[in-house]
């Protein structure tokens, strides 16, 4: 596996590929710690680190979640406040239309319908972020509204904070999709879904240094030698929970296909054989879990825009939608799960491909071509959803279950499991099975002598042509520059 690594930077277009990658997530983590102007970032920073702490807040977890979406944008109150979640949101409403409306699905069954579908998706982004961002807005001028005791954020307040910093934040939505978008075409992996990962592991740092003092310091300055203990453990703990995610994302059902013989051309016999069809058991990989938490988390945004602190309505909604209530855990288990059959009812066409199956001359063995084989692909995926979302939901409850348990805060226990953990292991597994496929393909080994790995965006990666040699020279360049303009500015101030 080292040499694989190393050879990666031997190959010239895997090279430019994965600079170009850097260049991008370089500029995501910049463009983070940007703040909005005319806002007391500092305040703003100390308040969102006391709520992650807290671990038995009602919105403990819900601040958790949204500060490692974004990154610690929202925690920095930087341009990149929203992060990507705009986009995320958008998407789930546009899936939900192509599935249930009929002159959406004729759109997408005629030809360039996708574009379409990806340009109305860009669309609503920007409305979800107008709205998102006029709601941020409001809370920065008036902490009240969200219960919040931190008067004097922002210096002048007034319609012109109000419009710049609208603008400021959907620009920042929309150079996050640009980005994202860039990243899939011209480097490794799928963008949207690398630049939430990045912004999980940028706040690894953070959940270890919270983890050794609950478990090491505890309350006061003494070492606890139990905590040491406790935290090996949850380390050890953490290593099966990704082993599990790792062998659950990549386990599929084969089903056997036989191919018969047949005659083509001028009275030849082609030699049938046996192959498989591969049905993955967690076909819809962590988007279902993604669809869940955020939508879980805009009620409770929501209320707090809406309602008074001291409201009835607000508290019972947002008690009901807290990790420390039975709703939370059926209403999150209800939501895994529809989400999970619909995204295979919407890509998994179990019809297309049994008439694919019936034209090349294959069928599956004691399954009759046709219609049964089609029933008998529809009722096998159903199954094997069934498992895989049973299993997506005992892994995202994981945190709320340790939190429960422990004093752990909320921002450690995202990383045992939960949202964190499956997109980072998804995300990685895909760009490590991008980087292989193209080892393979100039003649060098992969990552594992036997097998290979199996991703879920290969018809999305690597869409574009390699960025220019000199142009990611000047990037780097440019980001060198920035970051030395930076550190003087912060040397001079202190």
């Amino acid at each position: 596996m080292i040499a694989a690594f190393a050879n990666t930077m031997k190959v010239p277009e895997l090279r430019s590929r994965i600079l170009f990658t850097l260049a991008m997530i370089v500029v995501v983590r910049l463009g983070v710690h940007l703040p909005l102007p005319g806002v007391d970032v500092q305040t703003i920073s100390a308040h969102m680190a006391e709520l992650a702490k807290d671990a038995g807040g009602p919105l403990a977890a819900l601040g958790a979640i949204l500060t490692i979406f974004s990154g610690g944008g929202l925690q920095q109150c930087g341009i990149f406040a929203l992060g990507i979640m705009p986009y995320i949101s958008a998407s789930i409403m546009t899936q939900l239309m192509g599935a249930v409306l009929p002159s959406w699905q004729k759109m997408l069954r005629e030809e360039g319908g996708r574009q379409k579908m990806t340009r109305y998706t860009r669309i609503l982004a920007i409305i979800i972020a107008m709205a998102q961002g006029f709601f941020l807005t409001r809370t920065l001028e008036n902490p009240s509204v969200m219960g919040l005791d931190m008067p004097n954020l922002v210096m002048n307040p007034g319609w012109i904070f109000t419009i710049s910093t609208i603008f400021i934040i959907v620009t920042g939505t929309m150079f996050l999709m640009w980005i994202g978008d860039q990243i899939t075409e011209r480097g490794i992996g799928n963008g949207i879904s690398l630049i939430i990962s990045v912004n999980i592991i940028s706040g690894l740092p953070g959940a270890f240094s919270t983890a050794w003092k609950t478990l090491i310091m505890g309350d006061g300055k003494e070492i606890n030698p139990l905590g040491s203990l406790e935290l090996v453990a949850l380390m050890l703990f953490m290593v099966i929970v990704v082993a599990l995610v790792i062998i659950v994302s990549q386990a599929q059902r084969r089903i056997p296909v036989q191919q018969a013989k047949r005659v083509v051309g001028h009275g030849k016999m082609t030699q049938g054989g046996t192959s498989y069809l591969p049905l993955k058991l967690n076909y819809s990989g962590v988007m279902p879990v993604i669809f869940a938490t955020a939508i879980l988390a805009l009620p409770n945004m929501l209320v707090q825009q809406l309602f008074s602190g001291d409201s009835w309505l607000g508290g019972a909604i947002i008690t009901i939608l807290s990790p420390s209530d039975i709703w939370y855990y059926i209403i999150s288990s209800t939501l895994i799960f529809f989400f999970s059959y619909f995204w295979v009812a919407t890509m998994f066409q179990p019809q297309q491909i049994s008439e694919d199956l019936k034209r090349s001359g294959g069928y599956i063995p004691g399954v009759r071509p046709g219609p049964p084989t089609a029933q008998f692909l529809d009722t096998t995926m159903q199954r094997l959803t069934f498992a895989g979302s049973l299993f997506l939901t005992l892994i995202y409850f994981l945190p709320s279950l340790l939190s429960l348990g422990s004093k752990m805060p909320p921002l450690v226990t995202q990383f045992f499991g939960g949202t964190s953990l499956l997109i980072l292991v998804g995300v990685l597994l895909d760009m490590m099975r991008q980087v292989e496929a193209t080892l393979l393909q100039k003649n060098y080994d992969g990552f594992m002598k036997k097998g290979r790995l199996r991703g879920r965006y290969s018809h999305l990666q690597g869409t574009g042509a390699p960025a220019a040699s000199r142009g990611i020279v000047i990037l780097w360049v440019i980001i060198s520059l920035f970051v030395l303009v930076c550190l003087v500015i912060m040397s001079t101030s202190n």
